[in-house]
């Protein structure tokens, strides 16, 4: 199918604590890539700190939206047509690889050295249309189109349950209660772990304890420390895993993890972080890190999702039409505590 030049519209972050409607012209697929019409982009914590001039990885002005669902317009020739991809919903899995470094390597590709992410490094998704490679889609036509933008920023979370190797009788304790630290307690739920949610948020409790977590402690009005000794019998979280980033919350969770335990950090400290090393050695700890996410852990969250229908019920906080993007992000900073996760919905947006 000919591509057709027209223009369409794209929301941009434009200069800090600034975003506005563009006309840009739409992308011209290669012959590798779909051309995807968006229905539904989830705004994520670096899409905020973009907007706040507090994401290092993000240059301005930048098109964000990396948590996509849609539908596919066209195929390109290289596509492989085995199975018509014209018409079906999808995911898109927005990271690249190089396929080279020593990640790529490795099967490792969501730690690619050279990646970029959608609506970081390169625009991403608040447009009506995208073009993305065949094989960075996952295509479902089950889950309801809002659903399809949860997948990426839970992936996020069930990787760092991968990482920490976790199984059906830890204890995982997780720090953090944002998208990524809800997919670490539904992903350690999934695996079979007692979970212990910490979060400041009180507006959440109720939510996280429905959604099976074993406790919600807010460390403000607990304490911390004493309460995960008071829970694990004295020993110490199996697992820790850190969804924060924040100098306390990385040294939290040396100290609260058990000897013999794994520690996971997924969130990114914005300063450095000291640490007394010695809880290292006498615990002998695993430390871990965890970055984005494989195609197996999308594929695992998709899954979770078609058997827990009213998951999205409970996570989405709010929802913009596309005519109100703009208002999105001014609306998540003025409610950051209250806020599990902002979906834009596009699906009514004329294609110009």
């Amino acid at each position: 199918m000919q591509w057709t030049p027209t223009f369409m519209r794209a929301l941009a972050i434009t200069s800090i604590g600034r975003t506005a409607f563009q006309s840009v012209e739409p992308p011209r697929p290669r012959p590798d890539e779909v051309l995807l019409k968006v229905g539904v982009v989830g705004l994520c914590g670096s899409d905020l700190n973009t907007f706040r001039g507090a994401n290092p990885l993000a240059n301005l002005p930048r098109v964000p939206g990396h948590e996509i669902g849609g539908t596919i317009l066209q195929a390109g020739e290289d596509v492989p047509t085995e199975t018509s991809m014209v018409g079906r919903r999808a995911v898109v899995i927005p990271y690249t690889a190089c396929g080279r470094c020593s990640a790529c390597r490795q099967s490792r590709t969501n730690a690619c050295k050279h990646n970029q992410t959608l609506g970081v490094q390169r625009d991403g998704g608040m447009a009506t249309q995208i073009a993305v490679p065949h094989t960075h889609l996952i295509l479902n036509d089950k889950l309801p189109m809002r659903d399809l933008a949860l997948v990426e920023p839970l992936s996020v979370g069930f990787h760092a349950v991968r990482r920490g190797a976790v199984c059906e009788g830890d204890t995982v304790v997780v720090l953090g209660a944002g998208m990524i630290g809800v997919g670490a307690i539904l992903g350690a739920i999934a695996a079979g772990a007692r979970v212990i949610a910490v979060e400041i948020s009180d507006s959440k409790r109720e939510t996280l304890s429905s959604m099976g977590a074993d406790a919600v402690i807010n460390p403000v009005r607990e304490d911390l420390s004493a309460r995960i000794e008071e829970l694990t019998n004295g020993h110490g979280a199996d697992v820790v895993i850190e969804a924060v980033g924040l100098p306390e919350t990385f040294r939290s969770a040396i100290d609260l993890a058990c000897f013999a335990g794994r520690v996971v950090y997924v969130g990114y400290a914005k300063t450095e972080v000291s640490y007394n090393t010695a809880l290292f050695n006498l615990k002998e700890l695993d430390i871990l890190g965890s970055r984005n996410a494989n195609r197996v852990d999308f594929e695992a969250v998709i899954e979770f999702l078609e058997k827990s229908p009213d998951m999205s019920r409970q996570l989405v906080s709010k929802v913009f039409l596309w005519s109100e993007a703009d208002q999105a992000f001014g609306h998540w900073e003025a409610n950051r505590h209250d806020t599990f996760k902002i979906l834009v919905d596009m699906q009514g947006a004329e294609n110009e």
